[in-house]
């Protein structure tokens, strides 16, 4: 079995398409998403530990906060970690984290304005359905990008094999 170098045409496309997931621009929003999380968790943590005489529902509130700040830590972590190309997986993950923290958010404002009738509680749930709406079309679009990317590095991959097995 010989291998052949492929056409310039074919590296110079595996090279956007790998381009695109480990760019410095992408990177650094990593790194400000971990550090702007990990900042948040920390002075969030640190007023739920020091303030035992808080409302049960504030500490609750603040408990999930926190929940909801290490995810963030962790899903910037683990993308900072990965050494291979996610090819949008990142996104998707994301994107399916902002859903579920904005579902958590509407339903927590719903029940807090059901609890307390409050006209301000139930102004943050609308507000909450417009951002669930766009994290849910984020995660759209994310699921869309990734399954054209794995289409297109499965082709590459399926052309790269031919030359190389010819």
């Amino acid at each position: 079995m010989t291998h052949r170098t492929p056409p310039s045409t074919l590296t110079g496309e595996l090279r956007r398409l790998t381009g695109l997931e480990l760019s410095r621009t992408a990177r650094a929003g990593y790194c400000c998403l971990l550090l702007g999380a990990a900042t948040m968790t920390a002075i969030v943590s640190a007023l739920l530990l020091t303030e035992p005489a808080l409302p049960r529902r504030t500490s609750v509130a603040l408990a999930v906060m926190v929940v909801i700040g290490l995810s963030w830590v962790g899903f910037a972590g683990w993308v900072l970690a990965r050494k291979r190309i996610l090819l949008g997986k990142d996104r998707v993950v994301a994107g399916r984290l902002a859903v579920a923290f904005t579902s958590v958010f509407v339903l927590g404002s719903v029940a807090v304005g059901g609890i307390t009738g409050a006209p301000s509680a139930f102004a943050a749930a609308a507000l909450g359905l417009l951002m669930a709406g766009v994290a849910a079309w984020l995660l759209i679009r994310a699921r869309r990008q990734f399954a054209q990317l794995s289409r297109r590095r499965l082709e590459l991959e399926r052309q790269l094999g031919l030359q190389g097995g010819a």
